[in-house]
């Protein structure tokens, strides 16, 4: 585990390397959701899935979340964008880097659908894993992790999952977001997978992102949940054949 500093935060990280790791190669940026860390099974077992397609993959925690710095009650969507793409300019100046791909899950998957469109120039591919794009939207509306409140006159804090307390702000940074602005601005190749059974974050909305980027693929998973807790074996199926078809793609460019 290693330090990457972004704005005198501290953010912990991890650098998984495939197994037979020679010369250039794709690195990917792989970012936790919502209450998460960088270890958590299915992140991992995205990882697996991506370094065995021949990627290096820079996993990290987040602000306020894990063992990186910052209070969780004081993250915003504005902190994890650039959290994103401090990362980004890190795994750019490896050495061995080549392509520079993005991947998420959850609120990670809304923070790569948001960085893939601010780095566009950068960024040669971005994975979604059940995107949770819903946020401003639902911030807008003042119905947001289960609570209703006034969406003009925000609570100082809102109660967050797990006995979480989330200062206003992050309802105040996420109104301002308008996702379908950033969809349109990213054109580069998209994956995203979700499921079907997924109560956090309805299918409904990976749907409407795959119709709504130019260039993405849809694998909807079958009976499974926000976590991929039945088929996590097809997620990672899907990622890794995804990934080592935009390898194949790249070499025939």
């Amino acid at each position: 585990m290693f330090t990457i500093m972004d704005d005198g935060i501290a953010l912990q990280a991890e650098l998984d390397m495939p197994e037979k790791a020679e010369g250039k190669m794709p690195v990917a940026v792989l970012m936790h959701g919502f209450t998460g860390y960088k270890e958590e099974w299915h992140i991992l077992a995205v990882s697996k899935a991506l370094t065995e397609a021949g990627y290096a993959v820079l996993r990290a925690d987040m602000f306020g979340h894990g063992k990186s710095g910052g209070e969780f009650r004081n993250h915003t969507l504005f902190k994890w964008m650039g959290n994103a793409m401090t990362l980004i300019d890190y795994a750019r100046n490896l050495d061995f880097a080549s392509e520079i791909y993005i991947c998420g899950h959850s609120q990670g998957g809304l923070t790569a659908m948001l960085a893939a469109a601010l780095k566009r120039d950068q960024i040669s591919g971005m994975i979604a894993l059940s995107p949770a794009w819903m946020i401003p939207e639902l911030a807008r509306k003042g119905n947001l992790l289960g609570l209703d409140f006034d969406p003009v006159h925000i609570p100082d804090e809102l109660p967050a999952w797990n006995n979480n307390v989330l200062d206003g702000n992050y309802v105040r940074a996420a109104q301002t977001i308008h996702v379908e602005e950033y969809i349109d601005r990213y054109d580069g190749p998209v994956l995203i997978v979700h499921g079907d059974n997924d109560g956090a974050v309805p299918v409904e909305y990976g749907i409407k992102a795959a119709e709504r980027y130019q260039n993405s693929k849809l694998v909807v998973i079958p009976g499974d949940d926000h976590c991929y807790a039945f088929h996590l074996d097809q997620v990672v199926k899907a990622v890794k054949d995804w990934a080592v078809e935009q390898k194949k793609a790249r070499a025939g460019a």
